[in-house]
């Protein structure tokens, strides 16, 4: 296809998209009112619903729908609840054509107008060009921009420049629970065929230069658990005379981290890749207001100072960070008592280099170290309960150059590339079973809110990601 014809065709397509916002608006509004939320059990039968209507609308473009049942999990209480199916979908088996696969999600998290809404949260809305809900850029905005995006060749009667296959699952904010088992048991059938990966679950770096993320942290967390006896005492009893566990585990995770955020456990830092001159010019290019992420954290100061600094102690520098403490009185009022166990809890994120089974071993041998030292009776019991890895791949790829390309036809400007600081397990899922190109290709902004309050994404994002992916089709197509 030349250049000319190619840009005829896109011009056919992106007036199309123009020309039925308010229906893809629609058709997102739909999808919003569903409280689609797979934390809360009570729930579940609205995010099996949810995922009834997603495979119908896949059907309705003329893609093989398979629902793939997961079986059953149990809950803390004891009572078995059901998984909700995963879709594997598939449109087009034109040997000529490349086959692209589409990763997304349609479950939300939690949200109740209480909490700080200015809307409802299952009500899409508009205000000032932003269309307000939950779910509305993480995930089932960008979804639906991809499903938008091929209904529009459908509907233009475009011959598909690739073949599309689909895995849209229900369970991402409570874990992914069985994904993993099923792409094990597809990698040598649905995926066979299947040449590249496309993630769109997170937001650009910026409000409004585009961006494609090739890298994302990892997550160990740990339990630190000291523990003095069988019951709780009193203080005026006991106090003074006991060795408390609460002051070990305030000493304990004192030790962890210094005040300019250097984690002080021997030998964290040791396979941390060092780096590169090629690495360090893509930082130089990124657009970050440091003012802007200041006020969005509401803090008045950071650790550092420049761009350069805060990205690369976001993205590849491993960060430790102490979330809380069980079995210690937090409610108002004051309680004066000594705690018989009491379990911190902490987690660092890893990057790529670094080996989980040896973190924890630093982890472990390092706490066991400053306990001994403390020279105290109190039990203590340190564990990993979650360990997801990080991932990295080049923006060389061939799949980056194409979405690049896309990007810069549709935004007019090549996008940033950039890491994400916090974990995206179905990333490094993706790249370790089904072993093709994966790439994160964002359409939401810096400011969209995923997982807050107030969550949105705008019209201007949501209309221009479902142009932007139509080109990438056509730039996909040309690569093979």
């Amino acid at each position: 296809m030349s250049s000319s014809s190619s840009s005829v065709l896109e011009m056919e397509i992106f007036q199309y998209i123009d020309a039925h916002q308010s229906d893809f608006i629609e058709g997102l509004k739909e999808w919003v009112a569903v409280e689609s939320d797979s934390i809360q059990p009570n729930l579940r039968k609205e995010v099996i619903r949810m995922m009834m209507l997603a495979a119908d609308r896949l059907s309705a473009l003329g893609a093989i729908v398979n629902l793939v049942n997961l079986g059953s999990h149990q809950l803390p209480d004891g009572q078995d609840l059901p998984l909700p199916p995963v879709i594997l979908g598939e449109l087009g088996k034109d040997p000529q054509n490349p086959t692209v696969c589409f990763y997304g999600h349609i479950d939300v998290q939690p949200a109740k107008k209480e909490d700080g809404w200015k809307t409802d949260p299952y009500t899409l809305t508009e205000i000032n060009g932003n269309l307000y809900g939950r779910g509305a850029t993480d995930n089932k905005g960008p979804v639906l921009a991809w499903i938008n995006a091929v209904e529009t060749f459908r509907a233009l009667k475009l011959a598909m420049p690739v073949n599309f296959k689909f895995v849209i699952e229900g369970m991402e904010e409570a874990g992914s629970l069985g994904l993993e088992k099923l792409l094990e048991e597809e990698k040598q059938c649905f995926f066979s065929d299947v040449d590249y990966i496309v993630i769109s679950d997170n937001l650009w770096l910026s409000n409004k230069k585009p961006a494609l993320t090739y890298g994302s942290r990892g997550n160990a967390c740990f339990f630190v658990e000291v523990e003095c006896g069988s019951k709780d005492l009193h203080s005026g009893t006991f106090g003074g005379i006991i060795h408390e566990p609460l002051t070990d585990l305030i000493a304990l995770l004192d030790s962890l981290v210094d005040p300019t955020g250097c984690i002080q456990i021997p030998g964290i830092y040791d396979s941390v890749a060092a780096l590169t001159e090629e690495e360090k010019k893509l930082y130089e290019s990124i657009e970050f207001d440091l003012e802007e992420h200041k006020n969005n954290s509401g803090v008045k100061k950071f650790l550092f100072g420049t761009k350069e600094e805060i990205l690369l102690h976001l993205w590849r520098y491993p960060s430790l960070s102490i979330h809380g403490i069980e079995g210690a009185f937090h409610e108002p009022g004051i309680k004066t008592v000594i705690p018989a166990k009491v379990i911190g809890k902490f987690s660092i994120r890893q990057v790529p280099n670094m080996d989980l089974s040896v973190v924890k071993q630093q982890v472990v041998e390092h706490l066991e170290g400053v306990f001994s030292k403390r020279n105290s009776p109190n039990k203590l019991r340190v564990s990993m309960p979650l360990g997801a890895k990080p991932w990295l791949t080049g923006v060389n790829d061939l799949l980056y150059k194409a979405a690049r390309r896309a990007i810069k036809t549709v935004f007019g400007e090549d996008p940033d590339f950039i890491r994400d600081g916090s974990t995206i397990p179905v990333a490094r899922m993706f790249q370790t079973i089904i072993r093709k190109s994966v790439m994160m290709f964002p359409i939401g902004a810096a400011d969209d809110g995923e997982h807050s309050q107030n969550e949105k994404i705008s019209r201007h994002n949501y209309i221009e990601g479902t142009k932007v992916f139509a080109a990438f089709f056509l730039e996909v197509s040309k690569l093979h």
